[in-house]
């Protein structure tokens, strides 16, 4: 028999445990979607389960809300986010990586700058420069905030660092310049650390609230961050309903993970060095 490794059992049961109590708030939203009101309410910490599995609180929430546009307007915003992060990322990182040009370690500390300061300090100028331009409550206002990406650069800078030279040397002697080398040799390379961005970029942007609340007033043009929040009363709020549509919401980034999670995890924890 196989020597028990005390260490490694208790690895698992941390690593058990923390999985258990993350998963408990996903849970309790699953439950509280059946139940009514007063059950979703009351002080009892006993009755975990409804006593009655109702469907009330979904047929209300697609009734009031119209989550087809709501879907719409998310899925675009997250869309133009990726497409404009992962090109504007990738070129940047391959620029900071390989090439040498002036003031690159200066221009690269103020990418680092970005990602140390909070978000919000930026919401005042990103509003008032898209208000100067006259694109307020419009799909360019939603993608604004996603146009470039302080973290992308740095994940596809450290990714392309990762690379040997050589391959970069092999290509120049086949007389590739500098945007063959990074288009047909480096950046296919990186495919990993793009899907890992993209994934990051969509989940960023679907859950962004701050920014759709104070760029977008229209209805037409609210994703479902804001939506959800206005289910939210001011001084009682309708627990199973609001459970429900936060249900309906997160489906998609469930889907979109269980499809991409290799990729994700090659993202992160290889260097993209594989041939």
């Amino acid at each position: 028999m196989k020597k028990i490794k005390y260490g490694t059992v208790i690895k698992h049961i941390l690593l058990v445990t923390g999985a258990i109590i993350m998963l408990v708030p996903f849970v309790w939203m699953i439950l509280t979607s059946f139940k009514t009101i007063s059950e979703a309410t009351q002080m009892n910490p006993f009755v975990i389960f409804p006593s009655e599995w109702r469907i009330d609180a979904f047929e209300n929430v697609i009734r009031k809300m119209d989550f087809f546009k709501l879907y719409l307007n998310t899925f675009l915003m997250i869309a133009g986010r990726i497409l404009c992060a992962v090109l504007t990322a990738t070129m940047a990182g391959y620029a900071f990586a390989r090439l040498k040009f002036r003031g690159k370690n200066f221009c690269f500390a103020l990418v680092l700058f970005q990602m140390m300061v909070p978000t919000q300090i930026f919401i005042i100028p990103q509003y008032l420069m898209v208000s100067k331009i006259g694109m307020l409550n419009t799909l360019f206002s939603l993608l604004f905030p996603g146009l470039v990406t302080a973290f992308g650069t740095f994940l596809l800078k450290q990714n392309y660092m990762s690379l040997p030279k050589e391959l970069e040397e092999a290509a120049r002697l086949d007389g590739c310049n500098i945007g063959q080398t990074f288009l047909y040799v480096m950046m296919p390379l990186t495919k990993a650390s793009m899907v890992a961005l993209g994934i990051f970029t969509a989940l960023f942007a679907y859950k962004d609230l701050m920014w759709p609340l104070i760029a977008n007033t229209e209805q037409s043009t609210m994703t479902l961050a804001p939506a959800l929040s206005k289910l939210q009363g001011q001084f009682s709020s309708n627990y199973p309903e609001l459970m429900a549509a936060s249900l309906i919401a997160c489906l998609p980034m469930i889907i979109l993970y269980l499809l991409f999670q290799k990729q994700f995890v090659e993202g992160i924890a290889t260097s993209g060095g594989k041939l």
